[in-house]
């Protein structure tokens, strides 16, 4: 909205054309989802606990647990309002890569709402059932994979490019649109089984979308693009304001979220999410180096994987609990020890990820 109305004034105020820089954007993105954050934070916790939206413990979880029951939850809701206002601010409003990513957070916030609705205010321990909750998954990923496949300008933007290789890039043609739906629907859901102690998830959320906003900045320059050797995506530079704003409501809801955290984000926030950085990821052609950037998500949720995989097949449990931060729970680790070592490992995987740019 904002570079609208500086387009506009420029023919009489030329010193509003610094809007049109995507660093600027970029900056003010963060900041504007972080105020929003912190001004509706408090009122968000306030109106939860009146309306008693609490989180509910399984008693065959951790018993340090049963302490949270009642928290207030669904408290991702506000941390996707900052993101989207922000980015509308200040964002290129003819972008298509803004309204993809806008819509496809949206979706799965939907989703998420829903679940969390049914299990908190309504009492369904079930929530949403699971073949709809993947069922609606299905359709946003799906919906943005043939969006993005349909509108591509280049055989660059259907690649698939492989880090720590300077010409490997992998013409995936239809077979990208279910690559790119297991990407996007596969990053959700893992980030939501991360979402599992106070402020666990939301950090490596801000750190992996910083990452991806400067890949983001690069893919969309040419010339940085064309020394790096990375794809050139015309347009993917707006997705800066994007990453900006889950940067800036992530530290904001950080705030709150910190232990002992005074609101958990739900589903909404957490299935949205990872939705976000997976159709980020997709867009600027980076969607191994997300592996990569979101290793503890790929570790939890392989946790999850090879836990049922091995109960089923031989009766036995691979870890005390499943996803594995909780098998450290249960091995006696403090909490916060854990959610610190677990941001620990993800700023050394952010650096990796951010390392491939030049060691090709």
């Amino acid at each position: 909205m904002f570079l609208l109305i500086a387009d506009f004034l420029s023919h009489y105020l030329p010193a509003v054309t610094v809007v049109q820089y995507l660093t600027l954007r970029g900056i003010m993105g963060v900041i504007t989802a972080l105020c929003i954050v912190l001004y509706l934070g408090p009122k968000m916790i306030r109106f939860l606990k009146e309306k008693q939206i609490g989180q509910s413990i399984r008693n065959d979880g951790p018993q340090s647990h049963l302490s949270k029951a009642g928290t207030p939850t669904m408290g991702g809701a506000v941390i996707l309002l900052s993101i989207g206002i922000s980015t509308l601010l200040w964002g290129d409003l003819s972008s298509r890569y803004v309204w993809t990513v806008l819509a496809v957070t949206l979706v799965f916030g939907a989703v998420g709402w829903v679940d969390d609705w049914r299990k908190v205010v309504e009492k369904n321990s079930v929530g949403l059932p699971g073949r709809w909750k993947y069922f609606w998954q299905s359709v946003g990923g799906l919906g943005a994979a043939i969006f993005l496949y349909m509108t591509a300008q280049s055989p660059a933007e259907t690649a698939l490019i492989v880090p720590f290789f300077k010409d490997v890039a992998i013409d995936m043609g239809l077979f990208f649109i279910v690559f790119t739906y297991f990407v996007i629907v596969g990053t959700s859901n893992a980030v939501n089984l991360t979402d599992g102690l106070d402020g666990l998830a939301i950090m490596p959320i801000v750190m992996v979308a910083a990452g991806l906003g400067v890949f983001a900045y690069l893919t969309g320059h040419i010339e940085f693009a064309n020394y790096l050797n990375i794809p050139y995506i015309i347009g993917s530079g707006e997705l800066i304001i994007f990453c900006g704003a889950i940067v800036g409501a992530g530290l904001g809801f950080l705030w709150f979220n910190t232990y002992p955290a005074q609101v958990f984000m739900g589903d909404v926030g957490a299935l949205s999410l990872g939705a976000a950085l997976g159709v980020v990821a997709v867009i600027v052609r980076q969607e191994l180096v997300l592996v990569i950037m979101g290793g503890v998500f790929v570790m939890e949720t392989v946790s999850v994987v090879l836990q049922v995989a091995s109960f089923k097949l031989t009766g036995k449990r691979i870890f005390r609990m499943a996803p594995i931060h909780h098998h450290f729970e249960l091995k006696g680790w403090p909490e916060p020890r854990i959610i610190v070592r677990f941001w620990i490992i993800t700023v050394i995987l952010v650096l990796i990820g951010l390392a491939t740019l030049k060691i090709r």
